[in-house]
C-alpha cells in the first residue's frame, strides 16, 4: 500500500481523495483480518523515526471511524509521543498512569473531534518504562480497551530504536510496519521485519509512504 504525504485532516475533509481511498484499502484488509482471526488490537511501528507511523495511525483511525467503527488510539511511544499533538489534546495523564495503577483506563480517555475516536495519551515519562510494559496491567488494559472499542491502534516507538516495541508486539493481535520511500534503507526494512518476527508479532502488512511501491513488498515477502 502506497500513501502520499498528506495531513491527517485531508481524509476527514475529502472522502473521495486518493489518500482516503488508499486508507480505505488498508482498513478493508484490517477488517478482513479481524473477521478471520479476531485481529482487533493493532500495533503500528516503523524501522526508524520520521517515517510517518503516527500520522498513519491517525489516518487509519479516521478511516475506521468513517466506517462506523469505534477506535481507540494508544500512544505507547512514551519517550517521544506525538498523538496528542496530532489531535491537539493535553498529555498530562495517560498510559503510564494506568500501568502504575494510578488511574483506570476509563479515567484517562480523551475524546476527539471525530466522535468515534478516543485517545489514550502516553502520560508522564517514567524511569522504568520497560518494566511497566512487561506488567500484566498492559495485557489487562488492551483487553479492557477491546471491550470498549471495535479497534485499538497502538502507536509505538520504531522497532529498531526501542526494546519497548518488541514487548508490546507480543501483546497485540497484529502489526503494521510503516516505511518511507526515499528514507528507509532496504536492509533496515528487512531488519525491522525480522525483529518483529523474533518477537512473535503477526505482521499484517507494510505501508509504504510516498511514491511508488516496489522492492519493499518483495524483499519483506508481505502481500
Amino acid at each position: 500500500m502506497v500513501l502520499r504525504k498528506k495531513s491527517y485532516m485531508t481524509i476527514n475533509k475529502n472522502l473521495h481523495s486518493v489518500v482516503a481511498e488508499e486508507y480505505e484499502m488498508i482498513r478493508s484488509n484490517i477488517e478482513f483480518a479481524s473477521f478471520e482471526n479476531n485481529c482487533r488490537s493493532i500495533m503500528i511501528t516503523s524501522p526508524g523515526y520520521g517515517e510517518g507511523k503516527s500520522i498513519t495511525t491517525a489516518n487509519l483511525a479516521i478511516s475506521l471511524a468513517q466506517d462506523s467503527k469505534k477506535v481507540l488510539i494508544i500512544d505507547a511511544d512514551i519517550r517521544r509521543p506525538s498523538i496528542h499533538q496530532i489531535f491537539k489534546i493535553k498529555n498530562t495523564v495517560g498510559l503510564t498512569n494506568v500501568l502504575i495503577g494510578q488511574k483506570k483506563l476509563e479515567e484517562t480517555l480523551n475524546q476527539t473531534e471525530f466522535g468515534r475516536i478516543g485517545v489514550l495519551t502516553s502520560g508522564p515519562i517514567p524511569t522504568n518504562t520497560e518494566k511497566l510494559l512487561r506488567s500484566v496491567l498492559l495485557e489487562q488494559l488492551l483487553e479492557k480497551a477491546k471491550e470498549l472499542y471495535d479497534y485499538v491502534l497502538v502507536d509505538v516507538p520504531p522497532v529498531l530504536e526501542e526494546n519497548d516495541t518488541k514487548i508490546i508486539a507480543s501483546q497485540c493481535d497484529g502489526v503494521i510496519l510503516v516505511v518511507r520511500n526515499g528514507k528507509t534503507e532496504d536492509y533496515l526494512a528487512v531488519e525491522a521485519k525480522n525483529s518483529l518476527e523474533v518477537a512473535h508479532a503477526k505482521i499484517l502488512g507494510v505501508v509504504l509512504n510516498s511514491k511508488r511501491q516496489g522492492w519493499f513488498a518483495r524483499k519483506l515477502k508481505i502481500q
